[in-house]
């Protein structure tokens, strides 16, 4: 594990950064670099010293606690869709993975020249995964705007974002899951949890405070507070708009500002925030929606993880929109 230290620390969030190339040794923050190599890494799992990352490619990135870095495959029941922003992207291990070897799956698949979005259960057996049970299939989806995060509550509930599939008016459709986020019930069934939103692609919780973050059409980045059965609006209002019966947004970049936000967590009381096209990790205070700070350097940022003691992430520059610079893409650690 390579360990590197720059001391600058950048408090002003920076306008106009558009996919900047990667340079870490300009990094504005002290990190660590744990592995190298990874292919369009997407989202991050850890489990004791060990670290497992999805990859849109359709394999899992397994890390062991050296840092070596093993890809291994899955067995999908459908063909991966080569669409942009397509693949294998949510996937989140069950609380009880290191005795049932059992997580969640989301991809995006073609069938019969089509395109979909699917929840499955996934099984770990001799290094390989194959898709255990289809949870939710037929998810329309267009050629972007797939969501895909897959995240579990306190309680171990499984939550899902999915985008509007580039057909707005579904988002407020609730005959339709597109453009919402969902709940895995009792029943193994998904329930319609909020509804409105464009392209989701992180949740959170801090306590009992749930945060989802959100594409904005143009500019217009969204940092949702989420409540059970609320419509938070695209495609009637975006950004700091208001429509009565519709929820305006905790957060958003404003229309002059893009981040094109993904994974999210609550590190240390504050919200940390993936950004792709913002090239950064740009820090909230849940108290104030202030941003505090922005943590540039590592490019496009997929993915952000806190398992209570320390901050993870993932860059996302070999996803097709990034400057790849040498090993990437990479998973670090944040030293604060």
């Amino acid at each position: 594990m390579k360990k590197i230290w720059t001391p600058s620390i950048i408090l002003l969030l920076l306008a106009g950064c558009n996919n900047a190339a990667p340079n870490p040794e300009e990094a504005t923050a002290p990190f660590d670099e744990i592995a190298t190599g990874l292919e369009a890494p997407w989202a991050i799992n850890k489990t004791g010293d060990e670290f497992y990352i999805s990859e849109r490619a359709g394999t899992v990135a397994y890390i062991d606690e050296e840092g070596a870095l093993t890809r291994q495959k899955v067995s999908f029941s459908d063909s991966l869709s080569s669409a942009a922003e397509a693949g294998f992207l949510g996937f989140v291990l069950k609380q009880d993975f290191d005795e049932s070897q059992e997580a969640y799956g989301y991809y995006v698949y073609e069938r019969d020249g089509n395109d979909y979005n699917k929840i499955v259960t996934m099984q770990l057996d001799n290094g390989q995964w194959r898709e255990n049970e289809v949870l939710l299939e037929g998810i329309p989806t267009g050629n972007v705007h797939h969501g895909g995060r897959l995240e579990l509550d306190e309680n171990g509930t499984l939550f899902a974002t999915v985008g509007d599939a580039s057909t707005p008016d579904l988002a407020q459709d609730l005959a339709s899951v597109n453009g919402k986020l969902l709940k895995l019930n009792n029943l193994d069934e998904f329930e319609i949890y909020s509804h409105g939103h464009r392209n989701p692609q992180g949740i959170t919780w801090d306590g009992d405070t749930m945060y989802a973050s959100e594409h904005g059409q143009s500019a217009n980045d969204e940092i949702n507070i989420i409540e059970e059965g609320h419509n938070y609006g695209w495609p009637a209002i975006e950004g700091d708009a208001s429509e009565e019966g519709m929820v305006s947004p905790f957060f958003t970049t404003g229309s002059d500002e893009t981040w094109a936000p993904s994974g999210i967590d609550i590190h240390n009381g504050s919200l940390y925030v993936a950004a792709l096209r913002g090239t950064a990790i740009n820090v909230l205070d849940p108290e104030s929606a202030e941003v505090t700070d922005s943590i540039e350097g590592f490019g496009r940022v997929r993915d952000v993880f806190s398992d209570g003691d320390s901050l993870y992430f993932i860059s996302n520059n070999t996803d097709g929109r990034g400057t790849p610079a040498d090993g990437d893409d990479k998973l670090y650690k944040l030293n604060e």
